[in-house]
């Protein structure tokens, strides 16, 4: 660790983590202690709002305009702010790794294999390659290291990840289950399972719900199943993805209405889920909760089908778990939402889960808690802390290295 100061207290800070988006960069300088996190947000990229939205060392506002800046130019206003903070090394959030197991330091073979995967994720891949390039070039002497949201899901075992189609799909061109979100999914699972005294031990699912979502099957810290599959847009109901539907879709809207495969995969990822059930009303689900309680109809069956094929999507996954000790909620919507708990664990009465109505209508946010009535499977929200995982990756590939040439000069 290295030392720093802020304020009038010494910060030991490690990690500069970097998640770099279609449209945005998020970063987070990592400390020890959480309260001393810097962080924010650059986003509208490429347009003439662009901006950085964060919190700055003492917890001061941050606002700073950066009109039709493009990634490599936030980062490097970014990083220019940041760098007399000498992190110790630098983590890149990085949507898919293909078959890679783990986090690895940043390679040309790496990059490279990063590069290969922009086929199964077009949108997120290229975005991260300009962000590592930026803090290579700017830090080229920083340990840098890629932590991949696909890694944590390569436990799973064959007959959860292969698709029932042509083997060499399979084998030629890489067509599986990958899954997403493994980070926060990672993350959850295990700080959720120190909290109820059995870390990394037993069965568990997890719900990470915003305007993406995604659950997972964890077994004694391992992930067995989980719901997104070749791209992120299988599986529960999303802001603006629909989540499953009958492959047959494509077709029939190009026979019936004329739709090249571009039209509707823009319309299956931007135009669906709460979005499209809600008739266009909003994908943000406090704007749906509000509407549904002033009698918009569209609004209220958008909520019923996102709790009912979570709720399904929660029971398909428990076939991968010898047994069930319990359910972690988290994400925006997961852990702010105590309606859409209520709702959603309604539809799983027989797993014997006992909500406690009141514990889960009084947890806040950002606070973690047990939400069950104590008979059953526990129950709790675990609020999600991605760029604390990345960060603590990051850290362990860095400790194993100095490790390595340590022995090797010994």
């Amino acid at each position: 660790m290295i030392s720093i100061k802020i304020g009038n207290n010494d910060v030991s800070t490690s990690v500069l983590v970097i998640n770099c988006g279609s449209s945005s960069i998020k970063y987070a300088l990592v400390s020890e202690r959480r309260e001393d996190r810097i962080y924010g947000l650059a986003e509208n990229l490429g347009s003439e709002n662009a901006r950085i939205k964060g919190i700055t060392a003492g917890g001061q506002p941050l606002e700073l305009a950066i009109p039709n800046a493009n990634h490599e130019q936030a980062l490097e206003t970014l990083l220019e702010r940041l760098s007399h903070y000498n992190p110790q090394a630098i983590g890149h959030r990085v949507v898919h790794g293909g078959t890679l197991t783990k986090a690895h330091l940043l390679t040309p073979d790496i990059i490279q294999r990063i590069r290969e995967a922009t086929p199964l994720a077009p949108l997120h891949n290229p975005a991260h390659l300009v962000g590592i390039e930026a803090t290579m070039r700017l830090f080229p002497e920083l340990p840098q290291v890629a932590v991949f949201d696909t890694a944590f899901h390569q436990t799973m075992p064959a007959h959860a990840y292969r698709y029932a189609v042509p083997k060499f799909l399979f084998t030629d061109h890489n067509v599986r289950r990958y899954g997403f979100h493994g980070t926060s999914h990672a993350y959850v699972s295990e700080r959720g399972s120190e909290l109820a005294g059995s870390l990394k031990q037993g069965g568990w699912l997890t719900a990470h719900l915003g305007n993406g979502s995604s659950t997972c099957a964890i077994w004694n810290g391992q992930s067995v199943d989980t719901s997104m599959g070749l791209t992120p847009l299988e599986g529960v109901v999303m802001g603006t993805r629909s989540g499953d539907v009958d492959p047959s879709i494509h077709s029939f809207l190009a026979s019936n209405l004329g739709w090249d495969i571009f039209k509707i995969d823009k319309m299956l990822n931007k135009e669906s889920g709460l979005l499209g059930l809600s008739n266009n009303l909003s994908n943000d689900m406090r704007t749906l909760i509000e509407a549904s309680e002033q009698g918009n109809e569209d609004a209220t069956l958008a909520i019923e089908v996102f709790c009912y094929r979570l709720a399904k999507s929660l029971a398909a996954l428990s076939c991968g778990l010898p047994r069930i000790d319990g359910l972690f909620f988290t994400g925006g919507i997961g852990e702010n939402s105590a309606y859409i708990r209520e709702k959603t664990m309604a539809y799983l009465p027989h797993f014997g889960f006992n909500l406690d109505k009141e514990k889960n209508n009084t947890l806040k946010r950002g606070t973690e808690g047990r939400i069950d009535a104590g008979a059953g499977p526990q129950i709790w929200v675990i609020p999600t802390d991605e760029e604390g995982r990345i960060a603590k990756e990051t850290e362990h590939v860095v400790e194993q290295l100095s490790r390595e040439a340590n022995a090797a000069i010994a």
